[in-house]
């Protein structure tokens, strides 16, 4: 059976990639894995909902939960074993709970997968996948079926920011919660379009709570981000280079290589990590390699050393160095190495990973300098006075958000024209891996201000909003969009859902999103969004630029 995904940017045609492999490269097999875990997870969730009403606290199965749907993201894992490995173990605690409830003499209302059995073979997963539709085609109503992945897609990057905040030993029963109530919701029949829209702006709400609580456990742990320059450039010692967003994942890493010879690098979306105090400590810890997620076919080649993939994004890679790629947590990619969760009050054991560097040479350049990022929330409200001025004294006449992710598709040169062309009295506000089409560009600075401001990952999309939120504050507006600041986003998966269902949430209007509107909105759903809260697809640089400055 083919597959049918159309989650993410590149989808096919922009209909859905329908075909043996999807544009990201995963395979039919796992596509419908991973459409089955999914399920399954819905299952686990409406039980789960059960067990907390019976007073009944399971954190394993929040993790497993988040986990689940964080592997599901795209470009995340591409590995059928492992997404079957997944389907048994939720199926296991399906069972564990139902289990719980009987003990209390309590019988569970309903819990989807129960056409599931679990033989220990995932091939067993297959014949019984088809017994039942359980992808987004299983729902035929086209405008059901588009509010359902609006609501299933944020949730999957509400589950990455969540299990982020986790990692670091910070937790909310409320969002777990909700990602349940959300999972369940979007298997019930009953519910009708208006339900499933106020569903889908609920998601904003606690897309909103998820980002903050991330940047509570990061802020705590690893202190607020500074304004810091990042070499770009290579030191003459072997090296590992960290992908992906988990930064206690480089947390661990980096005390384990000190002293080792191994020298650290950040790649893509781990950039903004060389922001935090707590990581400046480390002499070893030498910068950023690269650019976005979509060039690592050429950059990984000539990094030379392993490449430690955290989280997403993960392109299948060339044979020359596909050897030396290792994933953790919720990635994989058949042949790469992966290592091993952390065990309960113990740290991951990165050893193999650090013996693979010291054999192999140092990273060949492939630029050098320096780049200029840190303006986070805290750093920028430290800056408030300076940026009113500058607004007042009509120095700045309009901020730009140009936040979220980078691609492949040759439309996205867009932004990078967007950016050159901007008159020299605006200032971009970025977060997340799109800042790398204009974050080397020589745009100079106003008054001492950067014009481009990376507050960082895209979840520190949250901290553009709060700094928004403080310049409403500042200069007494009754609403968020009499600031003179202007959205023009780049989307690709499904964390960038999640931010933007939050700012929806947060009312702001008028956001730009490209380089295409998402494949899985329906005609009808669209025109809400566009009627509601002014989102239009882009056009041409100009045309978009002058609708925007005026």
């Amino acid at each position: 059976m083919d597959m049918f995904c159309h989650q993410c940017q590149e989808a096919l045609k922009n209909m859905g990639c329908n075909v043996s492999a999807g544009v990201c490269g995963k395979t039919n097999e796992v596509a419908n894995l991973q459409d089955l875990l999914i399920y399954t997870l819905k299952g686990v969730a409406a039980m789960n909902q059960e067990a907390r009403k019976a007073g009944i606290n399971r954190p394993e199965t929040d993790r497993i939960i988040l986990d689940g749907l964080f592997s599901t993201i795209t470009n995340a894992n591409f590995d059928e074993e492992s997404i079957s490995n997944r389907i048994e173990k939720a199926l296991q605690e399906r069972e564990s709970i139902k289990q719980a409830l009987k003990e209390r003499g309590m019988l569970a209302q309903k819990a989807y997968p129960d056409y599931v059995t679990w033989t220990g073979h995932r091939d067993t997963f297959k014949s019984k996948a088809e017994e039942k539709r359980v992808g987004i085609l299983a729902t035929d109503n086209e405008d059901i079926r588009s509010l359902r992945s609006l609501i299933l897609f944020g949730l999957k990057g509400m589950a990455a920011y969540a299990e982020h905040a986790q990692n670091l030993g910070y937790r909310s029963d409320e969002i777990y919660d909700f990602i349940e109530k959300g999972l369940v919701a979007t298997e019930d029949d009953s519910l009708s379009a208006d339900d499933l829209v106020n569903l889908v702006m609920e998601t904003g709400k606690y897309g909103v709570e998820v980002m903050a609580l991330l940047d509570k456990a990061n802020t705590s742990t690893y202190g607020h981000p500074e304004i810091t320059e990042v070499n770009i450039g290579v030191r003459n010692n072997p090296a590992i280079l960290v992908s992906g967003h988990d930064l206690k994942d480089l947390e661990e890493l980096l005390e384990q290589t000190e002293g080792t010879g191994v020298d650290v690098y950040t790649h893509s979306e781990m950039l903004p990590a060389n922001y935090y105090p707590a990581f400046k400590k480390y002499d070893h810890f030498v910068g950023n390699y690269g650019n976005a997620w979509w060039k690592q076919k050429e950059e990984f080649e000539r990094f030379n050393g392993p490449v430690l993939f955290t989280t997403n994004c993960i392109v299948p890679p060339k044979a020359s160095y596909k050897d030396r790629i290792y994933t953790t947590g919720a990635t994989g990619y058949p042949g790469f190495k992966h290592i091993p969760d952390r065990e309960e009050g113990k740290k991951k054991d990165f050893s193999e990973i650090i013996e693979h560097a010291k054999r192999l040479p140092a990273p060949t350049p492939i630029e050098e300098g320096m780049i200029v990022g840190g303006f986070a929330h805290n750093q920028v409200t430290q800056l408030a006075d300076q940026i009113v001025d500058a607004v007042k004294s009509g120095a700045i006449r309009k901020f730009f958000v140009m936040a979220g992710c980078d691609g492949r598709m040759k439309e996205r040169e867009y932004y990078t024209e967007f950016a050159q062309k901007l008159p020299r009295d605006t200032v971009i506000l970025t977060a997340g891996c799109a800042k790398y089409r204009y974050n080397k560009l020589p745009l100079g600075d106003i008054g001492g201000i950067p014009r481009v401001l990376d507050a960082g990952q895209c979840n520190d999309s949250y901290s553009l909003a709060v700094v928004a939120m403080k310049l409403k504050e500042i200069f007494d507006f009754n609403d968020i969009n009499e600031l003179p600041i202007e959205y023009n986003i780049a989307w690709y998966e499904q964390k960038a859902v999640i931010v933007l269902l939050s700012l929806l949430y947060l009312g702001v209007k008028n956001i730009k999103l490209g380089p295409t509107l998402p494949a899985f909105l329906s005609p009808n759903v669209a025109n809400v969004l566009v009627e509601k809260f002014g989102i239009s697809s882009i056009t041409s640089v100009e045309a978009d630029m002058e609708a925007l400055l005026n």
